[in-house]
Formats: structure tokens, sequence, C-alpha cells
């Protein structure tokens, strides 16, 4: 019994490689304000390609950087992303949420992939289901009513106890944060040196 215990763990340390995310496929997510740390999301390209690839786009050309987590509602999600609006320097909470970056909407890509804790999901306006742009969420539960109704582009795959301690905000505000936490740098784990 005990040999066969041995095979079976030196078949999944063989095995690992072959499961391991692509650093091309995580975004390293530093925090700061109340909460400082550092979280990763593996963004999930056969799910929903389009949107990976904005994300990533965005990432890469700085936008996501010093942007704040506008919208978070304790048992529910973390929203940020909003490039236009979102930005530390010169905050207005105002029109956090209401912004996103220079380039066209995103059509919906959904999928059978529900959410979970630490799902990561993109925001849309309530108008449409292809208004997805720049803005995204992160979950502190598993909500399925969500499911099929806004596009998953990935999930926590390190720090959750990070993105758990992002700072809250008024409930009654619709989760509106004064003084949020906010992205310091996003990058890609593919670029990172």
């Amino acid at each position: 019994m005990r040999l066969f215990g041995t095979i079976i763990a030196a078949v999944l340390l063989l095995a690992a490689p072959v499961f391991a995310v692509e650093d091309e496929n995580v975004l390293v997510i530093e925090v700061a304000g109340e909460n400082t740390g550092t979280f990763e999301i593996e963004l999930l390209p056969e799910v929903a390609p389009g949107h990976v690839e904005r994300i990533k786009l965005l990432a890469r050309d700085g936008l996501y950087n010093d942007v704040v987590f506008h919208r978070v509602i304790d048992g529910f999600m973390a929203q940020t992303g909003d490039v236009q609006h979102g930005k530390r320097e010169g905050f207005n909470l105002r029109y956090a949420g209401t912004g996103g970056s220079d380039l066209p909407n995103l059509k919906a890509e959904f999928s059978d992939v529900s959410y979970e804790i630490g799902v990561v999901g993109m925001a849309r306006g309530g108008h449409s289901i292809d208004s997805a742009n720049s803005q995204f969420f992160i979950m502190f539960e598993h909500v399925p009513q969500l499911d099929g109704e806004y596009t998953v582009v990935g999930r926590v795959i390190a720090g959750q106890e990070v993105v758990n301690a992002i700072k809250r905000g008024d409930r009654a505000a619709n989760g509106a944060v004064q003084d949020p936490d906010y992205m310091v740098k996003v990058q890609v784990k593919a670029d990172i040196e």
C-alpha cells in the first residue's frame, strides 16, 4: 500500500507541469491603501478570449495602475477597472464606475463557469449584455445568480486573503467606497523580469 501511495504521488508530481498556468495568462496585482498585498489572477482565454485580450492590453498599457476599488460589497464582490474615472489621483466617487477605456465595448462571452469565491467577471452596464469594457469584479462569495449574466474572465489563484481584505464600501450606497484601496500596479506575469 505504501508503494502504491508513492507511485501516485510521483505521477501527480510529474503531471503538475501539464496543469501549470502560463505566465502569459496570469495577472499580478499589487494592492495598497488600508490593505496592502499582492494577488494573482489566472485569466481564462479558452472561456473569454476577447475579454482576456482586452484586460492584458490595458494592463500592458499601464491603464489599470492606480485605479481604485470603487465598489466593494461585503459578502458579494470588489469592483475595479474604471480606467477613465477610477484613478486614485483626482478620484471622485460620484463618477467612479461610469467609465471605461477608449476602446469599443466587448460582445458578451458567456460560459458555464460559476461565480464562486475568487472568480473574476467583467462588469457591464445594465442596458446591454455587450457593454463590458475595462471594469471587472472579484467574488468574495458564491453568487450563482450571476452565472450566465456576466462574462467570466478568470479566477484568483494566489492571494485571495488580500482580495478578502479590500476595504468595504457603504452597503446603503451600493458599495461605494470612501478613500478606497487601489491597484498600485497590474502586470501580466510574463512581462515581469
